[in-house]
Parts: structure tokens; sequence; C-alpha cells
């Protein structure tokens, strides 16, 4: 019997904690919060937002997943996927640095949550399996360029304009190499470096806030801001109010593709990572309760200031790593990031905009997934085409259209795959009674006069003019006349009203040709549509309709009469379970 899960998952862990996972869970919070205030700030500047819009957008959503989240350790908030794409969502309908920008941002928020709940309630959990893992390395590894583009201004210390084309922002920053500050290239390139180095050697050390304290420390003593090194400045202190976001209505319908695409995006990054810890750990989440309790924390998120969140890769490590046993180490979490709103806001001043860049560029750049680009192209070169497609329909169209691209050309190839299926001819093993294709096992022996074909793929609407070509095609080109058409159907797991009706249609073209049509292996759901259309009582009152291969192609080959599998009128069995007399009532 399965356990019911509460309505709100802290309900179900909280009062069963056990005070010995108190100090794991704290040390989890704090040291996740260590990494989170830094990447917070520099993926709101990577939006186009204030970096303190990054804190806000950290607090609420922390605490509402804590509360209706069903993974015990993925760490929310802001990340760099959901940051870009919220540049490119609403840098299109408001004017950067803009009251109306902010305003915007924290309405997409709202609006990527009430998606994602609607999904979730709806059980609609499922469609992020249309981002299949070729789109998703390819999209993700073109966004990481990107976003690493998209930080060369403040890298440079020159205004640059906010584009996806790369090699246009490249080009521009060439072209203003007379205006480049070396002082901020210096502090950029330095806090890179140092970050990658951290990572590699110490990556249990918060080298994120390591370096951005000590670039700050830097900028405020050697009085850098005056050599032209942009910071931080004046950060608001204190608490995000509660305000919804009123903005015109015609640009919310403006935002509505882009907030299903992040919806989605943001889904699949948070349930990935999820899965992964989930598993290291032998737990399970559960896809709809996490699109509902992603949903309620991105709408907490737009309420305070925020904008779209999701469930970071390297912050959910950390956070694991570091003993994480509940979600009550992001309780703590969000509970530093209150008291750094409250207290040390004016630690930020002189935080240079380069350091929060080498932090984003730090983070992304283990985005760029080469592996996994050489594992596809290794297993199949058409999933490695598509990844391809993506990458540089990503880079010259847009982060946005750049996903739509990838999924619709997945969509197409399975809709190719399932229109064009596979099909092989069979032939025997001597000796024994195993049929396996013959392209692939020359030793396999046709019988003469019979054609046995197995189909691997369900028979719809979609492929049914294909079959009937291949049957005809292997007529044509037989060797010998051919006196059955004998169909493996083992692979085949539904069957459409279409395809039944084809089926019967092929049924009768062969027998004006004196060809029989025999089935094999016909699994129990496609014989209940064959039993409806009258069909399946057709051929088991010609004897041609077989459990086993091997006693169809024995019968076949004898030459014997087929036999009457039809049976007796008064059977009380189902029709769809008693014909062939009991041989064919099995699944």
């Amino acid at each position: 019997m399965t356990r019911s899960v509460p309505a709100l998952p802290i309900l179900r862990w909280l009062p069963a904690y056990q005070r010995s996972d108190l100090g794991a869970d704290t040390v989890a919070g704090l040291t996740t919060a260590v990494m989170l205030i830094p990447q917070a700030m520099g993926y709101a500047m990577l939006a186009g937002l204030p970096p303190i819009h990054g804190l806000y957008a950290a607090l609420a959503p922390i605490l509402v997943y804590a509360t209706l989240g069903t993974s015990r350790h993925l760490a929310v908030g802001p990340v760099a996927m959901d940051s870009i794409l919220v540049a490119a969502g609403v840098g299109a309908i408001a004017t950067l640095g803009t009251e109306t920008y902010i305003l915007v941002a924290a309405a997409l928020g709202v609006m990527v949550g009430v998606v994602q709940a609607g999904l979730g309630f709806l059980r609609a959990g499922f469609l992020v399996n249309f981002l299949s893992r070729p789109v998703v390395s390819g999209f993700t590894s073109a966004a990481a360029v990107i976003i690493a583009a998209s930080q060369l201004g403040h890298l440079l210390g020159v205004e640059l304009p906010r584009t996806h084309h790369v090699h246009l922002v490249v080009w521009k920053s060439l072209e203003d190499v007379g205006s480049w500050s070396w002082a901020t290239i210096a502090v950029g390139a330095a806090s890179i470096a140092a970050l990658l180095v951290l990572k590699k050697k110490w990556p249990r050390f918060p080298g994120a806030l390591f370096v951005v304290a000590i670039a700050t420390l830097a900028v405020w003593r050697l009085g850098l801001g005056d050599a032209g090194v942009a910071i931080v400045g004046a950060v608001p202190a204190g608490l995000p109010g509660i305000q919804v976001p009123r903005i015109d209505p015609a640009l919310l319908a403006e935002l509505l593709p882009m907030a299903a695409t992040i919806a989605l995006v943001s889904f699949m990054e948070a349930i990935s990572v999820g899965r992964t810890f989930a598993r290291l750990h032998r737990y399970d989440i559960l896809p709809n309760r996490e699109l509902i309790a992603l949903g309620f924390a991105n709408v907490a998120g737009g309420f305070t200031g925020g904008y779209p969140i999701a469930g970071g890769f390297s912050r959910t490590a950390v956070n694991a790593r570091a003993g994480a046993r509940t979600q009550l180490a992001a309780i703590v979490t969000a509970g530093v990031v209150i008291v750094t709103l409250w207290a040390f806001t004016g630690a930020f001043y002189y935080l240079p905009n380069a350091a929060l860049s080498a932090v984003i560029v730090a983070a992304v750049l283990g985005l760029i997934d080469v592996r996994g680009a050489v594992e596809i192209f290794r297993v199949k070169r058409e999933d490695f085409g598509l990844l391809v497609l993506t990458f540089v329909a990503t880079l010259s169209l847009g982060i946005q259209y750049g996903i739509l691209v990838g999924i619709g050309a997945s969509v197409l190839l399975f809709l190719v795959h399932t229109t064009r299926p596979h099909f092989a001819v069979l032939g025997r093993i001597p000796e024994s009674q195993t049929y396996l294709n013959i392209a692939r096992h020359p030793h396999a022996k046709e019988v003469p006069g019979i054609v046995l074909v197995r189909i691997d793929a369900q028979f719809y609407f979609g492929n049914v003019s294909f079959l009937k070509e291949t049957v005809r095609g292997l007529i044509a080109d037989a060797k010998s006349p051919v006196r059955y058409i004998v169909l493996e159907a083992a692979g085949v797991n539904q069957l459409d009203s279409a395809a039944a009706a084809t089926l019967a249609e092929l049924d009768d073209e062969l027998a004006s040709l004196g060809i029989k049509l025999v089935l094999t292996r016909v699994k129990g759901p496609v014989r209940d549509v064959l039993h409806r259309t009258g069909l399946l009582e057709k051929l088991a009152a010609e004897g041609r309709i077989f459990m086993s291969t091997h006693r169809a192609m024995e019968v076949l080959r004898s030459g014997a009469s087929l036999p009457d599998l039809s049976p007796p009128a008064d059977d009380p069995r189902a029709p769809s379970d008693r014909v062939g007399c009991g041989m064919l009532n099995q699944d």
C-alpha cells in the first residue's frame, strides 16, 4: 500500500526531526550561504538587475521551497541560465536600469511560478522529457558562451551592447580597445584565475566569497574606484517588502512565451539536480510536487523584488557535501541572507563589478559540456547533429529561440523515426528455434516462399503507409514466389484504429495476390484492438495467428492445413481472451 504524502512536505520531516542532524544542517546551511551570497549578486547583475535583487530572489523562494519541496538537498536561488533568459526576455521590452525593468523582472518571476504550479497541479511534469540530452547539452553550452561574453563589458571596464550575438560583443570590445580599463582588467583576470585555482585545488573552500572579499578590500584600500574600476556602490539595507508587480497587461502577453520557456528550463535543471542527489542518498523526489514547490517559490520571489529562480547544481553539491540532512539547512541559509540584508549591505559598497562578473564566468565555464558532446558523437551521430543544431541556433537566434529550435527538432526527429520505424527480415539460426535479423546475422536462413518480418515500433496512422510499402517491396524483391507474409508483432505495443484498418486492407490486398498474412507474438492490447475490428476472429478462424514464431514457421513450412484456432461458440471467456483456445490469452 502506498503511503500518502502530506500536502506540506515539511510536515513529514519536521515533526520527526532528529536533534543529531541539527549540527550537520547548520554547517551545510552556513556553507551554502557563503557561496550563495556572491553568486546571487552576480547573477542578478547578469539578469540586468541591481545586485541586491539577487539576495531578494534568494530569500523568500528558499523558505517557500523548504516548506513545499520534496528534495532534502536542493538549494534554490538565482542561477545563470534563468538569469540570462531574464535578461533576454525583459531586455526586449524594458530599458535596462529603470524601475520598469525591475518590475517586469519581478512580474516574470510570478508568471513563471504560475506556469510551474499550474503544470504541477495538472500533473504535467512529464513535459520536461521533451528536453532531450542532446538539446540540453547544446543549449547549455551555447548559453554558457553567451553568458561569458555578456560579462566582457564588466571585465574590460567598457560599455558593450547587450546582445546574444557573441561575435558582435567581441568585435565591439576590440573596437573599444582604447577605452579599456586596465585596472578593471587586472581585478577581473586575477579574480577569475583565483576562482579557478581555488576550485581545482581546494573545492571545499568558499572561493567565491574569499575572492569577492579580497577584491572589495583591494578596491577600498588601493583607491581603485578612482582608477576606473566600477563598483556596486550604495546598497539599500533591510528586508524586501511585499509588492505585487503591476505592469501593462500587454507586456504580460509579450512575456508569456519567455515565462513558459523559463518554467520548463528551470524545472529541468532543478529536477535533474534533485534526482542526482536523491539517488546518491537513496530517497525519492516527486516531480509534480517539485513543480508546485518551485512555482510557489517563484511567485514568492516575484512578490518580494526577486526574479525567476531554480535549483543550482553547484550550490546543491556544496550543500550535500557539507552534510545537509533536511531542508532545515536551507532555512539556515535564508537566515544568513536575512542577517546580511539587515546588517552587512554596507560592506558591498566597494565590491567591484568585475569580481562579480568573474564569479559568473568561473561558474558557467562548467556548463560547456565538451565531454558530453564527445560521448554523444561517439554513441550516435544523429543525436550529435541535434546537439550542434541547438548550439548554433542558440548562438545565432538567441536563448529563447535556440531552446525552441532544439525541442522542435527533437520532436521532428521522433516523428520521423515513428513514421519510418525499424523493421527486420528474420531468418532461422540453424539447429535452433531462434529467428534473427538476416542483415546482422548472415548465417540466419530464410524459408523459401515465406517472408518473416519483425516491426519494432508502435503501429499507428503515421506509419501505416510505410508498412504497406515495406511489405510490397519485400514481395517484389523476393527470390521465389511468396506464399506467406508473417509479421512478428512482439515489438508492437500499441495499435490505433487507422493501423487496424490498414492491416485489414493489407490482408485483403495480399489475398488477391494469393498470399496469406500471418501474425505472431501479438500482445494483449494489440489483440484487443484487432478483436474490436473483427480481424482477430478472422485470422484465428483461418489459423493465421500464433503465440510462437517458431510454431508458425513450422506449420507454414510443412504445408499442412492451417488450424482453426477460433473458440467454440459457447466458450464463456471474453472474446479477446479466448481467441485461439487459450493460446492467445497471454500478454
